[in-house]
């Protein structure tokens, strides 16, 4: 039988955007300033602003002075969403502490933290998808195969926004935010010409047996139902291409030009030309691999043998694929109401219109992109993402439990659960250290070194040996 990842580790990585401002509103600081009072503790504790947290995840200042969280390796959907998540409120959480310098030094109030993927200014920052996969899969072939998904599930997945007016259309909403940004399907490039798929082959595993697909042309998701069924269609995708199943020829002639077609397309009737000829619409697509999805959960459990312990469990996919189909169904009908508490693009679009209502006002009305902005601000209690949340308002995925122990415990089910064993030893016992995502190291007083090339290892003789080292003191040499 064909080897198939049903128990794959994934990842995800987190852009976000920050500002400060006094106690009247107005704006105090720069981003640069900002981000130098949010990671101040990080730097003084750590001595870097590029750390790994007890949880297994890496914390780190990105340029252009954007706070990013890596998560830790996780091997569920549910598990990758509580450390996104928990990502959030460690962000959080460092706002609280900075807003009280702030406040003390009189040079601002209120720091702000945005989950999206633009600025005032039109810069776009990411949310970076990383799926394992095998060595033997030749990554333009999985480019190739992925990319009608990858083009067309904003119709799902999209963040959704308030694209401004310009000389040759008015103000309107569309439904991605990173539609406009994306370039290439397959590049090394990150910026200069940001692909769909980034293929710098960077496996953070045994590259001999592994490598890494990175994802960087989708949105950041507020719903956490949302994200679900992002990263689970994708999921679904890959192992399908894995099993070898038959899937339908949607390889596109112009898959870069037509995202931003769909973007603009809230019906999903952009008609898409196929490289074998004729057209298909983005909702037909996305119908026919939510269709086939369902088909192979039908057989999926015969592919997962000793797997089913861990992963994404097959009732958990079947969550994704009723979702992904309820969604679906209302952009073909119009009627979003078995969906408006759970899709991001259906939620802000329905809050939009209902401000639309009261003001009487068109697109381009400065409040809409107050609200735009606002809706975006994780910030508990002054965000509108997160009120709604509070209000239950819209549907959750987990729990505010699970997160909660995300923040400190890395995940029990992969090379994570090593990493964090380390690190909380390695602090605990003062030692000095230096770990990546496949590697960890004592640096003094005594070099020890090893690499964990298996991302599913959740133990080791190493780890054993280098815990055992660090409680009898490094100057030890038995």
């Amino acid at each position: 039988m064909t080897e198939v990842y049903t128990r794959r580790i994934m990842g995800v990585e987190t852009e976000y955007g920050i500002t400060a401002t006094s106690a009247n509103g107005t704006h105090t600081l720069g981003a640069a300033d900002v981000a130098r009072y949010l990671f101040a503790p990080v730097v003084e504790e750590h001595g870097s602003s590029n750390i790994f947290s007890d949880n297994g995840s890496r914390v780190y200042l990105d340029m252009g002075a954007h706070p990013e969280i890596a998560t830790a390796e996780c091997d569920s959907i549910t598990q990758l969403l509580n450390y996104e998540r928990a990502g959030d409120r460690i962000l959080d959480a460092l706002a609280r502490r900075a807003e009280l310098v702030l406040e003390r030094e009189g040079v601002g109030k209120h720091i702000y933290l945005f989950k999206n993927n633009l600025d005032s200014h039109g810069n776009s920052y990411g949310c970076h998808e990383n799926y394992l996969i095998s060595r033997s899969m030749v990554l333009r072939a999985i480019g190739r195969a992925l990319e009608p998904l990858l083009v067309t599930r904003q119709l799902v997945c999209g963040a959704g926004l308030i694209e401004r007016e310009t000389d040759d259309h008015p103000a309107r909403f569309v439904l991605s935010q990173r539609a406009d940004q994306v370039w290439e399907g397959v590049s090394s490039a990150t910026t200069r010409a940001r692909p769909m798929i980034n293929s710098r082959d960077e496996a953070h595993a045994d590259s001999q047996q592994y490598r890494r697909l990175h994802v960087i042309g989708g949105d950041t998701n507020l719903s956490e139902p949302t994200f679900a069924v992002k990263v689970g269609s994708a999921l679904l995708v890959l192992e399908m291409i894995e099993a070898e199943r038959e899937l339908p020829d949607f390889e596109l002639e112009d898959p870069i030009g037509q995202i931003r077609e769909i973007s603009r397309d809230l019906s999903g009737k952009t008609q898409l030309r196929l490289k074998s000829g004729g057209t298909v619409t983005a909702l037909e697509v996305q119908k026919s691999l939510c269709e086939h999805a369902a088909r192979w959960l039908e057989v999926r459990d015969n592919y997962r043998a000793n797997e089913l312990h861990s992963g994404s469990s097959t009732s958990e996919m079947h969550r994704v694929v009723d979702l992904w189909r309820r969604t679906l169904l209302a952009i073909e009908t119009q009627d979003f109401s078995q969906v408006n508490q759970e899709i991001d693009w259906v939620i802000k679009k329905e809050l939009f219109e209902n401000y639309r209502d009261r003001l009487d006002a068109e697109w381009s009305h400065p409040k809409l992109a107050q609200i735009d902005l606002a809706m975006h601000d994780i910030r508990p209690g002054r965000g509108i993402f997160p009120v709604l949340e509070a209000k239950g308002r819209v549907k959750r995925w987990t729990t505010d439990e699970a997160i909660a122990a995300a923040m400190s415990t890395p995940p029990a089910t992969t090379r994570a659960h090593q990493r964090g064993q380390f690190l909380v030893r390695a602090r605990q016992t003062n030692t000095q250290f230096a770990v990546d995502w496949s590697r960890i190291k004592i640096t003094e007083p005594k070099q020890l070194e090893y690499t964990f090339g298996d991302p599913f290892a959740t133990e080791s003789p190493e780890l054993d040996e280098l815990l055992a080292l660090m409680d009898r003191g490094t100057n030890d040499t038995e």
